[in-house]
């Protein structure tokens, strides 16, 4: 187990099945790096933290769709197809 910047652990999958729980008390204050053969394969978050990170990125998908929401509602005299047109055109049905 390597801690390289103050709150980032990085800790091998060999590692982490021979120290659980002292990996599991390094969670609630770092961010712990899982690598197999020298690669990252997966990172280990606090579940609070996690959340929080769930949260921002469903309020930055709500904003993307709400714009480009805005701007179909924006195009005034552009012609709009149904699904099923599109699906038509396109020998999908």
């Amino acid at each position: 187990m390597i801690t390289v910047e103050e709150k980032t652990t990085i800790v091998g999958v060999a590692e982490l099945r021979k120290m659980i729980s002292d990996i599991l008390e390094k969670v609630k204050s770092n961010k712990v790096i899982l690598t197999k053969r020298n690669k990252p394969v997966g990172v280990i978050v606090d579940y609070e933290e996690f959340k929080e990170m769930e949260e921002i990125i469903d309020t930055l998908e709500d904003y993307v769709l709400g714009y480009l929401a805005k701007e179909r509602a924006q195009r005034k005299g552009k012609k709009l197809i149904t699904l099923e047109e599109a699906e038509k055109r396109l020998g999908l049905k």
